[in-house]
Parts: C-alpha cells; structure tokens; sequence
C-alpha cells in the first residue's frame, strides 16, 4: 500500500482535466447539461460558501468562538480557536497545522506547500491522523528517544510480520482484542493488557474481534525516526505503521 515514501515519485495533476483529455477516446460517456450550482470546493473560499453562515457572514466549525467578526471561515479541529475583530479570513485549525489566509489569497495554499516541501517539513505529505486500508495510527507524543503512537485496526486485516532493528516497542490493548505472534509465540491481548516487542524481534498484530481494535504503541531506543522502514518478512498487502 502507499505510505509517505511513495508520495514525492506520485505526478500532481487535476483529476477532472487530466481524465479526460489523457485517457482517449469512448463512446460510453454521455454529457447532459443542467443548471444544478456546481462547485468543485476547490478552495476553501469555495468551502466557506457552501457552508451554514450566521447574520455576520460567518461559517463556525468546531472548537471555535469569534467577537465582531464578519464574513470568516473558522474551523477548529483539536483547539478552541478564537477569532475577534477581523473580516474575510480563512481560519482552519488541524491537530498539526494552522492556517490564517484571507479569501481572496485561499489559493495560496499551493505556495505555502510548496514552500513546506522545500523546507523538509513531513506536513505536507500526511496528516497527523494517517488512514490506511486496515484503520489509521497518529502521533501522541516523542522526544529524542521515544515516540507514542495511537493505533486502530479494523476488525480482520492481519498484517505483515515485521522487525525492527534499532528500537523496542511495547503494546497496550486500549479496547478490543488482539491476536499477537511474538517470534514463535502466539496469544491475545485484551483490553488493559500490554505486552513487550524486543528490539529485532519479528512480531505481527491482527484485530480478532468484532470491533475496532485501539492500541498505544511506545518505541523506544537510539535515534526513534517513525519514517524509518521496519523489515517486512512476508508478502502480507496490510502492513503496520513504519
């Protein structure tokens, strides 16, 4: 599956000029033309006027309070955000990222990527939370030598067994039930249950229960990169967080 080393080599393009002008001929499509105030949302302009504004011309989403404030766009996701005394202004809180443009300058988001991505910086390629085809896994803390991981597994995907050569991981069982091979070793963890991954030990987790399955993770050692790619030791399509 894709992860964030794959991102840089995928070629950037609009999906809806590059399909059809790039994908040939057919005489299996068919255009009709109506008058249905279409809006590809492809701004967050373009988000704020398809949104639910009050009598000042602002759309509200989340954690969010404004004060004489006219015509902005204030999303909070993780944070009260707070806006006074301002007008026309994008405002959209992320767990990882602020952004405060006016309406007029949305598009500019392009730059400020661009710039992100000329500085190094991993925000431009995933969010905090990351989705994969088996759940998501998002950072909770790190330091120099440790790194703690939320991670959900949907019930059924087994993954592939991996090693990690320069750290040790221990698992806590928040909710659910895992079913966890340690080198020859295979028993459940449930719920406030926790176990110990040693450094090179090849390890692999599956979600045998009916609900989702959440688990904090806790690397540990020299150097805790979580870009650094684990060995894969089989050919299992569903791979745990890198």
């Amino acid at each position: 599956m894709p992860t964030r080393r794959h991102h840089p080599s995928i070629r950037r393009l609009a999906i809806g000029l590059d399909r059809p002008r790039n994908n040939g001929k057919t005489d299996n499509a068919v255009v009709v033309e109506s008058d249905i105030g279409w809006s590809d949302i492809g701004s967050w302009k373009a988000l704020a006027q398809a949104g639910q504004a009050d009598s000042s011309g602002n759309v509200v989403l989340g954690h969010a309070h404004i004060d004489s404030a006219r015509n902005c766009y204030v999303r909070a996701e993780s944070r009260l955000t707070a806006a006074a005394g301002v007008e026309n202004l994008i405002i959209v809180e992320t767990p990882d990222a602020v952004l405060v443009t006016h309406k007029d300058r949305s598009r500019a988001v392009n730059q400020v990527v661009d710039s992100l991505k000329a500085m190094q910086r991993d925000e431009y390629l995933v969010h905090e939370r990351v989705y994969c085809s088996w759940g998501y896994y998002e950072e909770l803390g790190a330091g120099e030598s440790f790194l703690v991981m939320h991670i959900m597994i949907k019930p059924g995907p087994k993954h592939s067994f991996q090693m990690h050569r320069t750290r040790t991981d221990h698992w806590v069982v928040v909710s659910g039930t895992a079913k966890i091979a340690r080198g020859e070793e295979v028993f459940l963890l449930s719920e406030n249950e926790s176990t110990c991954m040693p450094m090179g030990t090849k390890r692999r987790v599956e979600n045998v229960g009916r609900m989702p399955l959440h688990m904090i993770e806790v690397q540990s050692g020299v150097g805790i990169d979580r870009n650094t790619a684990p060995d894969h030791l089989d050919d299992c399509e569903e791979q745990m967080p890198e």
